[in-house]
């Protein structure tokens, strides 16, 4: 097996040089040896980079995605954690996709104030809802409610 030193795992990812050692440091990948003073990687390495991208980019912790990699650095992804975290995007994905078209009418309304605009305050008054039903784990009262609540498996 042709290892890789840390500039070239650098290069093909895309992460500095500085983040693969903190990365190191916390336990999400490890170096095989060294040569000199630079730490060799095993070519799987760049995967597992790939899936720390992927977890962050989904609102992961390095925390979370550290307790993903089994023992040997194998994925070991927990599906009910990974649906949980689908539901937070879908519903992330919702109100986005609200708080946009809110944007839109704004930018387009007629009205001469948009005061004035019954769409427009009806729309603000709905977002004023939203915020005032989110609970403390970020969840709206209603979406845990729908869950059946704080349990599993409701």
């Amino acid at each position: 097996m042709k290892f890789l030193d840390i500039g070239a795992v650098s290069e093909r990812s895309g992460v500095p040089a500085s983040a693969l050692r903190y990365y190191e440091e916390i336990g999400l990948i490890s170096s095989s040896s060294r040569h000199g003073l630079r730490r060799q990687f095993a070519p799987d390495v760049l995967l597992q980079l790939k899936l720390i991208a992927m977890g962050k980019t989904a609102g992961f912790s390095l925390g979370e995605i550290r307790a993903m990699f089994g023992r040997t650095g194998e994925p070991d992804l927990p599906r009910a954690v990974l649906h949980r975290k689908a539901d937070e995007i879908d519903r992330q994905i919702r109100e986005l996709a609200a708080l946009s078209g809110t944007l839109r009418h704004v930018a387009d309304c007629r009205a001469p104030s948009h005061m004035e605009c019954p769409t427009f305050r009806r729309l603000v008054d709905l977002a004023g809802r939203r915020s005032r039903g989110q609970s403390k784990g970020g969840r709206s009262k209603t979406a845990a409610r729908s869950k059946g609540g704080a349990g599993e498996g409701a």
